[in-house]
């Protein structure tokens, strides 16, 4: 049973993230990457590891997903045009296929180098409790810097779809 769930979330979160790749329209494949991400906290409750999972889905699925649908939304010039991604082209299509193969390369060989005994990694018993507060003490400063940080570039983004470049208005 546990193996058919396993198969579930790793077809949902490969099956939205290709899809997401295919489509042309950058709302739809915004909204597939939401599933993807919720696919992999998925996982991370399968695999038992429940503050990492709520951290996906409070961070990814959450935070991230709406910087990014507002990002798109408002950076877009043309209402039909803004969101349609360029035609992929054969360099285009090559050079996606290499840094495809590279990271594939990289993830194999960190995955088949890794002990997969349980006493060989030496994971700590940590409750979710232990962790939260470890979080909320030792490195509040790093998740406000990385909140400070997603505001900017939402900010960035406001400021950047607002500014009007009409090239007639310059002196």
């Amino acid at each position: 049973m546990t193996t058919l769930a396993l198969v579930l979330i790793a077809a949902l979160t490969l099956g939205s993230a290709a899809f997401a790749l295919t489509r042309r329209n950058l709302i739809h494949s915004a909204l597939l990457l939401i599933a993807s991400w919720a696919g992999v906290a998925a996982f991370y409750l399968w695999a038992g590891a429940e503050f990492i999972a709520f951290a996906q889905v409070l961070v990814y699925v959450g935070a991230i997903s709406m910087v990014v649908l507002f990002a798109v939304l408002l950076t877009r010039q043309n209402r039909e045009a803004g969101l349609l991604a360029a035609p992929a082209s054969l360099s285009r299509v090559v050079s996606a296929v290499l840094v495809g193969a590279g990271v594939a390369g990289v993830i194999i060989a960190a995955v088949l180098a890794t002990p997969l005994h349980p006493s060989a990694t030496g994971a700590p018993n940590a409750t979710v409790k232990q962790i939260g507060l470890d979080l909320m003490e030792r490195h509040v400063a790093t998740l406000l810097i990385v909140g400070v940080l997603l505001t900017v570039a939402l900010l960035g983004a406001v400021v950047l779809a607002s500014t009007d470049h009409n090239p007639e208005d310059a002196p």
